[in-house]
């Protein structure tokens, strides 16, 4: 690891935890700038997955306020995540790596378009009030499984899918389901991250610098998304993720 590929690793995890906190895509920057420094595809994503792990740690410490006394209802929904870690972080081992090579722009194109074409958070909460009041439907479990299990296996845009379904589903404003978010996706991540570290082949090198990046992002995160117009930022976040689909998939389909 040079000198110039530890620095762009940083700038990589201030980037992700920046647009984690706006959009959830903190995977569309980190996983490029591994690829950047020469590792391969499924090197790249195990060690991102290890490295995004402090990012989770940052964002539910400071949703504090939020999580409190919920967490009776958070049992299912952990449950689930700690399933669906489990389940995609197996998959992702299995997987011959010329397959998830393969399968790694369309997952990229398709996080990329739920962020374009997602809707406002605050209409998804209306409408998840309006079906649901406060009592949590009872697939909800079930898609927090799912969703957990493709962040176990790759994670790009695992953070929206939940948002959204805990908008949905719950009925909550966005910080709460925002929190909500961030205990799950947490869990999954770690979850995975650990049989990634016994199994697994971590670049440890990698994952400090983007590690303490991520952690930078992640504090500086939520000061940015109090300002910032988050509607253009996500649309313009999921067209750069278009664009890098695009890019992986002439390299990988030539």
């Amino acid at each position: 690891m040079t000198v110039l590929e530890w620095a762009l690793l940083v700038l990589a995890g201030v980037g992700a935890g920046l647009s984690g906190s706006i959009a959830g895509l903190a995977s569309l920057v980190s996983y490029p700038a591994l690829l950047a420094t020469g590792l391969p595809p499924v090197t790249a994503n195990v060690t991102n997955t290890v490295a995004l792990v402090l990012t989770s740690v940052g964002s539910v410490s400071a949703s504090r306020p939020e999580l409190s006394g919920q967490g009776r209802r958070l049992l299912p929904l952990v449950a689930g995540g700690v399933l669906g870690g489990a389940a995609g972080a197996g998959l992702l081992l299995v997987t011959p790596a010329e397959a998830f090579e393969r399968l790694v722009p369309v997952l990229i194109g398709a996080a990329a378009l739920a962020i374009v074409l997602q809707r406002p958070p605050r209409e998804l909460a209306a409408e998840g009030a309006r079906r649901h009041g406060r009592r949590d439907p009872w697939w909800l479990a079930a898609g927090t499984a799912l969703v957990a299990v493709y962040g176990g296996y790759f994670g790009a845009a695992a953070g929206v899918l939940l948002l959204a379904l805990f908008l949905l589903g719950t009925g909550e404003g966005l910080p709460r389901s925002n929190a909500f978010k961030n205990v799950v996706l947490g869990v999954a991540n770690a979850v995975a991250a650990v049989g990634f570290v016994v199994l697994a082949p971590v670049v440890w090198s990698a994952v400090l610098p983007l590690a303490l990046g991520c952690l930078a992002g992640g504090r500086l995160g939520p000061r940015v998304v109090r300002r910032a117009p988050q509607a253009l930022l996500r649309r313009l976040i999921g067209l750069a993720g278009l664009g890098l689909a695009v890019v992986l998939a002439l390299d990988a389909y030539r």
